[in-house]
This record gives structure tokens, sequence and C-alpha cells, in this order.
């Protein structure tokens, strides 16, 4: 499919078909044509981004299956994962987005979502990667970078067979492409100076539960298309 073609047949034909099922909830954030900005992260070697990031709320996990299927009847390969979510900051919430969300559900939203695919080193123990992660990386950037919104999944099993494994799914939210492209406004610098030192600061938290070949960020157009419960 081309990018305006996958974001049609989910947004078009997948999620209405989807909300017929029942879902608490349904965002599709799609790697479409609209999601021009370049990625800030290279991708890595012998990887095949994914293309779409389809995110369901159900009351069982059983019924999913019938979610699954739809996506899978329009020709997508899906690899589905049960995650924990973590609200870190919402629309709203900070100075780079200082009113709450008000565009209505299926609307695209403002700006452009950058998707992380997070995969724990094997030298690093889970608890001390999990502290790394919430305790540091989440409000060290937070306090530097012009985001949004920030969600954290943390993946706890994956329930698709042939799911490549991964620890966690990152969503983050930028105001606008010069936001991710301009490195002093991504790493909130106001001078060459600055910009150093904030990227040294951002380096070594980041090496410090990832490593640098092995991050995938997929830039994508997100539409919440019905919001989920709080």
């Amino acid at each position: 499919m081309t990018p305006a073609q996958r974001r049609e047949t989910l947004l078009e034909h997948c999620a209405p078909e989807i909300l017929k099922s029942g879902v608490q909830g349904l965002q599709m954030n799609i790697a479409d044509d609209l999601a021009t900005t370049p990625s800030p992260a290279p991708t890595p070697p012998f990887s095949e981004p994914f293309i779409a990031q389809v995110n369901i709320w159900v009351d069982n996990e059983s019924d999913r299956s019938g979610c699954e299927n739809i996506l899978r009847a329009a020709n997508f390969e899906l690899h589905g994962y049960r995650v924990d979510e973590w609200v870190y900051t919402e629309y709203g919430e900070n100075p780079n987005a200082p009113q709450p969300r008000d565009w209505p559900d299926g609307t695209r939203s403002p700006g452009i979502l950058a998707v992380n695919i997070l995969r724990k080193p094997k030298r690093v123990p889970r608890d001390k990667w999990m502290r790394r992660w919430f305790g540091h990386q989440s409000p060290m950037s937070e306090w530097m970078q012009p985001r949004m919104r920030y969600i954290r999944n943390v993946v706890e099993d994956t329930i698709t067979p042939g799911a490549d494994w991964c620890d966690g799914i990152v969503e983050e939210a930028w105001p606008s492409t010069e936001h991710v492209t301009n490195q002093k406004l991504f790493y909130g610098a106001k001078n060459n100076l600055q910009l150093i030192k904030h990227f040294g600061i951002m380096m070594k938290s980041v090496v410090g539960i990832l490593n640098l070949w092995n991050i995938t960020t997929v830039m994508t157009s997100e539409y919440i298309v019905k919001t989920p419960p709080a």
C-alpha cells in the first residue's frame, strides 16, 4: 500500500468495523502521506519498520480476536502485544500543549507523533532497566524536550504468533516538524553550547537503557478514533 492507501484502509474500512465490535477505545497511529517528518533516529540495519500502531482497549483480552481478524482481512501482518499503559503527560499538561485536547474523535491530531520500539539490552536487569526508564529517562526528557504528550507502554506479553519481542512502546507527540528537525528545539537548547550539554545528557541516559543500533522510531499521524476510558 502507499501511505495514503494505508490511511484510507485503516480509517475508512477497518476502524468502523472495529468500532462495531464494541471496543472501549481505539487509536490509530499511521505512517501515512501526512506524516512527512523524518525520523530523528536511524532505522536499525536489516529492520523493516512497522507502518502503523493500532491501540485497542477491550474489557476482556478474548475480545481482541475479532479486531485482529478485521486487520488481517485488510492484508496487514500483525505483531500484537498486551501492554500496561502509563500516561506521563496528556495534552494540556505542559507548556508545549497548554490546552487540553479539543479536536473530535477521528480527526488527525495536530503536530507529529513518534512511535518508538524499545528493546532492553541483555546487559541490564529488567528491574534496573525499569528504574532507569521511569525514574530518570522520562522526567529528564520531559524537562528537556518540547513534547505535547508522552505515553509509555510497558509490554507484558506477545499475543500474536511470531511477534517480535520488545520491552516498551513509547508515543511522543511533537508540536511540529521543526520541533523534531531543529536540533536546538528538539533538545531544548537556547544556544550551541547548551545544545552540546543537553545532547550529552540525553545520550548518557539513552545508552543506559537502550542499544543505539537497535531503536526503531516511526513518524506517524495520530488518530484518536474513539477516546478510551480515563
